[in-house]
């Protein structure tokens, strides 16, 4: 299910601070093949080790659902036996993504609705939850709380998807993935001036953690069976299975 067409994030200029509107919406999938490393590969091994935890009768969750990129595929290929949950706090994006499963919206397959994850969850058991570059963004002290209710209403069997950005192990380590980072921006097309006004407006906004800080967070919530399906520098993918 392809996206609606979007416009280049070359020369988007961020506000002050972080936000994800209007502006951000309507570049947004340009924006993540420029800035994430390994994009595409990314989405399909998210896809694929997503595959196979669906279970026929259950829900697949997407936590910061965006325009829906993280549900798309599954949802052509699980429709039938399978219903979706996508939340996010954005309204554009909540636009975006409810104008792309419009019909699967209309059969009662796909919902698509405005939720704050510090204050609810979606009631639905899902046997598969995706979290991709959305936890980052969500205050540190609510963390563990939502990693906790993500755990509650997976079904035993089931797997929670986690893609975040991460820190390095130390300060040395970070700073050298991150100007891997920033070189590997400037490669797709961003300029210096670009890349700092970003990287200010997102400060305090996108609050990154280590790798392990991330491990230990799945591990304190219930998840058993964790490991790391994928990653770049600082950027990585963990599975978390419910036994």
């Amino acid at each position: 299910m392809p996206a609606a067409e979007v416009e280049t994030s070359l020369g988007h200029t961020p506000g002050e601070r972080w936000a994800f509107d209007g502006a951000v919406a309507s570049c947004f999938d340009d924006m993540l093949r420029r800035s994430i490393p390994q994009y595409d590969v990314m989405r399909e091994v998210c896809f694929n080790v997503a595959a196979r935890y669906v279970k026929p009768g259950t829900a697949i969750v997407d936590l910061g659902c965006s325009r829906g990129d993280a549900i798309a595929r599954l949802v052509d290929r699980f429709g039938a036996q399978n219903r979706f949950v996508g939340v996010d706090v954005s309204y554009p994006m909540l636009e975006a993504a409810r104008a792309r499963f419009d019909g699967y919206i209309r059969c009662g397959v796909v919902d698509v609705k405005s939720l704050d994850l510090r204050r609810e969850y979606p009631e639905a058991t899902a046997s598969v939850t995706l979290s991709v570059l959305t936890l980052q963004f969500t205050p540190m002290e609510y963390r563990q709380q939502i990693v906790r209710q993500v755990y509650r209403h997976t079904a035993p069997g089931g797997a929670f998807l986690l893609v975040e950005k991460v820190l390095g192990a130390t300060a040395e380590l970070d700073a050298l993935m991150v100007d891997e980072y920033y070189r590997l921006k400037e490669a797709n097309g961003y300029t210096a001036d670009e890349i700092q006004r970003k990287r200010m407006s997102l400060e305090g906004v996108l609050v990154p953690v280590t790798a392990h800080w991330n491990e230990e967070l799945l591990r304190s919530a219930g998840f058993t069976q964790v490991d790391c399906f994928w990653r770049w520098h600082n950027f990585a993918g963990w599975v978390a299975v419910r036994e």
